[in-house]
């Protein structure tokens, strides 16, 4: 449930209010807005809801207690009514401006890496995206350069000016990758890796949460919960196509989910085209459609020489095809009212 405090509610009636809460053994989330200040209560029955919020309403400190029935708590619009923006170095994802993420799927070596980081700044890309370790289907397909591959990601991003995003597999791994990392990815195979997510959470690094190949909107909002709950609100959503019956493309994109999880959550929303499709001549349009829809940025895959590329060639785009992506892009953002 949500508690949401009047205008006049002192630091010290928020303390009152919270040491309360944890005695009657439910978790505590303090969360100051621009207007309002709002405590949410973490772990209440539904049958004990009622009763806590009569009691609760009585204190004149409280505005009001509005119960949350769905089970993901902190991640609903229930909780908190403003969309959530996530600032990372002066990029804002979950604003005005359609964020877009960009770079190979593997980072392969330096020359490589640093004329794809070069090449996606001055097309005015605001992140730049790269794989150093790789889940792949098959155990003989490259799985990346670990380490090394980090360095050589943080070292472009860091020459060309740009926050750099980047999965991470194990939990093992977050210490390490955090070294190097603005933003933690968490891939599609992972979304349910509860320890993994539970380790990212205990970061205050920004997570970049990819949607299950086979999860429903409710799974995916509760694998945010497990992030949020241990302290870091700092999570994107993305969707990245999920598996169906169709075999004309690597994945099903779901585009609805843009709309519907900005209706359900607070948490901004971003469309990753190239995985979605699995295709390079369908990531345009797709990444059109899902600014139309309502994404708050793109993850879109570029590579200086798809046809040579270990890992993903089919769906990366040029650099010449990305470029002009680009200027289209900023016509529909512009279209609906955006920028990018």
């Amino acid at each position: 449930m949500v508690i949401v405090l009047s205008d006049n509610a002192t630091e010290k009636d928020i303390e009152l209010i919270c040491e309360r809460i944890k005695n009657l053994g439910y978790g505590v989330n303090v969360s100051r807005g621009v207007e309002k200040t709002i405590i949410g209560v973490i772990g209440a029955k539904d049958e004990h809801k009622l009763l806590l919020a009569q009691q609760l309403e009585s204190l004149p400190s409280v505005e009001r207690v509005i119960p949350i029935l769905k089970p993901y708590k902190l991640a609903s619009r229930e909780w908190k009514k403003e969309g959530t923006q996530i600032n990372v170095k002066g990029v804002v994802i979950g604003g005005n401006e359609v964020v877009v993420m960009a770079g190979p799927c593997a980072v392969e070596n330096e020359e490589s890496i640093m004329l794809t980081a070069r090449a996606i700044k001055a097309a005015n890309a605001k992140i730049l995206r790269g794989g150093a370790f790789k889940p792949r289907t098959s155990p003989y397909s490259f799985q990346g350069l670990g380490e090394e591959g980090l360095k050589l990601l943080y070292q472009a991003g860091k020459e060309v000016g740009l926050p750099i995003v980047t999965e991470v597999l194990d939990p093992r791994d977050v210490e390490l990758v955090s070294q190097y990392t603005d933003i933690l990815q968490i891939g599609t195979r992972n979304m349910s890796n509860f320890p993994l997510l539970t380790e990212v959470g205990k970061t205050r690094l920004p997570v970049l949460l990819k949607r299950g190949l086979s999860s429903t909107i409710e799974e995916f909002l509760l694998a945010a919960e497990y992030i949020m709950a241990r302290g870091n609100h700092q999570v994107i959503l993305c969707e990245r196509g999920i598996r169906t019956f169709e075999q004309a493309t690597r994945f099903t994109l779901d585009l609805t989910a843009v709309p519907l999880l900005h209706e359900l959550s607070h948490l901004p929303v971003i469309v990753d085209p190239s995985h979605g499709t699995g295709r390079w001549q369908l990531v345009p349009p797709m990444a059109k459609a899902a600014i139309a829809a309502g994404a708050d940025g793109l993850i879109i895959e570029v590579h200086p020489e798809p046809a040579k590329a270990l890992s993903d060639g089919a769906q990366s785009l040029n650099i010449p095809m990305f470029h002009t992506l680009m200027r289209e892009l900023a016509k529909v953002a512009e279209a609906v009212g955006r920028s990018i």
